[in-house]
């Protein structure tokens, strides 16, 4: 085990300098992306494009079991020429999955996608600054 004196908190004439502390690091114009608002704004858009396009397909099938299961009376009635109401009921439900699809892809269109392509053209501008330094 060997034995460091302590060093002299003053300097002689021909001792060289201490050394200059390193300089902290150079912050980014802007934080860096995993703390980004955008992020947040991205995560809320689509879970209100999620929740929205969920419950126009599960809300009408729900309301279709409760129906059948509550309202037998309702289901088995005749809409025009002997078809039943639960039968179109039941034939609705292709329509309004695909009216779900459409809502979730407009909804990604004009709320989601925007608030993605400017993260991601952040992020490729950051990754270049990073790359120049």
């Amino acid at each position: 085990m060997s034995y460091d004196p302590p060093r002299p908190s003053y300097t002689y004439p021909w001792q060289p300098a201490p050394p200059e502390p390193p300089r902290p690091a150079r912050r980014p114009a802007r934080e860096p992306l995993g703390h980004h608002s955008d992020l947040r704004l991205l995560r809320s858009a689509y879970r209100w494009q999620r929740r929205t396009a969920t419950l126009t397909a599960l809300g009408y099938f729900t309301l279709f079991l409760v129906l059948s299961a509550c309202a037998p009376g309702v289901m088995t009635s005749t809409v025009a020429d002997g078809i039943p109401a639960g039968l179109l009921l039941a034939l609705l439900q292709l329509p309004v999955t695909w009216l779900a699809i459409a809502l979730y892809e407009h909804t990604a269109r004009r709320q989601v996608d925007p608030v993605a392509d400017r993260i991601r053209k952040q992020a490729e501008l950051d990754a270049r600054r990073g790359a120049t330094r």
